[in-house]
């Protein structure tokens, strides 16, 4: 994408959509794939409270991630705008502050982390028997801070840079060795959660393995600088990622605010039951953010090269693949709900079977909206419309999640819990629907062209 502005004055962005979109799409469902790993051998070597632990630890795991995300995506839009319009020097400086950004952030997470471990999961909902497995992942998990948000920074710049099969493969290879590697660690060494935990925190390592080629090839467009650092542009990269970090996060709260109601209700085997659900919502929201992440050079670069007409396509065909992911993905776990609990239910439980079917058939409707609004925030941070995707971000995390838990609860008890997140993504999306109607119906630009 920054080598020359390849889509400029294309008459269809389907191609290119296709391309970025299905590369990311793929990605992204290899990244999940190791967190739904994870459950799988806990689930199976550890058993329900090593389940429930898990589905504590993701909570934090989420900020992380979230992290990663702003930092990557909000650095990496900068930089396709500079690419663009010609701004090496401007593009390199984006860069370099990005990997300051997510140095710092790396050690502020690992220290808080190391330090509060305990407290925190206790805070999370960890109880007696949880806690200590809890407390192992988190540690561990942390411990690998700074490769994470490295791998996050260097994953969107790859991209960015005319390399997102590159980048496709990057996440695969980190995925599927983190399985390999738990297979080991758990069965074979017999580690539990700290195996768990170790297995993940390697996966970011391997990633940035095969990101290496993009450098010794010499593709890259980009590379370090020495700079000082200016407020401005770490304010900028954080606003125009802080949507991404708001629809990672949103997830954590989620898993956070339906862990502490389902507690009430159903207790731990509850918890791991929704955990269940929750990791295979992972990879329900991975499609998704796939189609998010696989847009935003293509929006990005035909917002800086003034095609109002490009941009408007890029939308188009983002929300009908949504839709259609989202009725595909319904139907398949709909069908499949029983078969899919029983494969994370080593002791056979009936009570956490039922739970996880239910769950996974009313939870999963969300996705008709959850897609769309996931796609919307990102849109909107793509073209430098930040606040847009911002409220979208926000009004879908805590203040619906909370709203529909405590009514819905009250109201219908498990099956309330389940359908919280259809109904906060439901009424998320008559905002989105307003914003992008509003952006469709505005003041068009006339097209131009920008050489890089």
């Amino acid at each position: 994408m920054a080598r020359g502005a390849g889509m400029a004055g294309s008459s269809s962005m389907a191609r290119p959509f296709a391309r970025y979109v299905s590369f990311n799409v793929l990605g992204m469902v290899g990244v999940s794939v190791y967190i739904l790993a994870d459950t799988f051998f806990i689930a199976n070597g550890v058993g329900s409270d090593g389940l429930a632990a898990l589905n504590f630890s993701i909570v934090l795991y989420t900020v992380l991630q979230a992290t990663g995300l702003m930092l990557g995506i909000g650095a990496a839009t900068e930089f396709q705008v500079c690419s663009a319009r010609g701004d090496r020097t401007g593009a390199n400086r984006v860069f370099t502050t990005a990997l300051v950004m997510a140095g710092v952030a790396a050690a502020v997470l690992l220290a808080v982390v190391e330090a509060f471990a305990t407290p925190l999961a206790s805070l999370l909902g960890a109880d007696e028997a949880t806690l200590p497995l809890t407390v192992t992942y988190l540690r561990t998990i942390f411990a690998f801070a700074p490769l994470f948000l490295l791998n996050n920074v260097l994953l969107p710049f790859v991209r960015n840079d005319g390399s997102p099969q590159l980048a496709m493969v990057a996440m695969l290879v980190g995925s599927f060795g983190n399985i390999a590697l738990d297979a080991l660690f758990i069965f074979g060494f017999g580690w539990g959660m700290f195996g768990a935990a170790f297995a993940t925190g390697f996966a970011p390592l391997m990633s940035m393995a095969v990101l290496l080629i993009h450098f010794l090839r010499k593709r890259n467009t980009f590379r370090p600088v020495r700079l000082h650092l200016r407020a401005r542009l770490v304010g900028h990269i954080a606003a125009l990622g802080f949507s991404s970090f708001v629809v990672e996060l949103s997830g954590g709260l989620v898993l956070l605010v339906l862990n502490l109601v389902i507690l009430a209700f159903e207790g731990t085997i509850g918890v791991a039951a929704y955990g269940v659900v929750a990791n295979f919502a992972f990879v329900a929201s991975a499609l998704f953010v796939g189609i998010a992440q696989g847009i935003q050079p293509l929006a990005s670069n035909a917002y800086a090269r003034g095609s109002d007409r490009d941009v408007r396509a890029v939308l188009r065909l983002a929300l009908l693949t949504a839709l259609v992911i989202a009725a595909t993905t319904y139907a398949a776990v709909a069908l499949a709900a029983e078969p899919l609990a029983l494969a994370f239910n080593r002791d056979n439980d009936p009570q956490l079977t039922a739970l996880a079917v239910d769950g996974m058939r009313v939870y999963f409707l969300g996705y008709f909206f959850a897609g769309a609004n996931i796609v919307a925030a990102a849109f909107f941070s793509a073209v430098e419309q930040p606040v847009c995707g911002l409220a979208i971000s926000i009004v879908r995390g805590l203040p619906a999640i909370l709203a529909f838990a405590a009514v819905l609860a009250a109201l219908f008890g498990m099956a309330g819990v389940w359908a919280t997140f259809p109904a906060a993504e439901a009424a998320t999306f008559a905002l989105t629907a307003v914003l992008l109607v509003r952006f469709v119906r505005g003041p068009r630009r006339r097209d131009r062209e920008v050489v890089a």
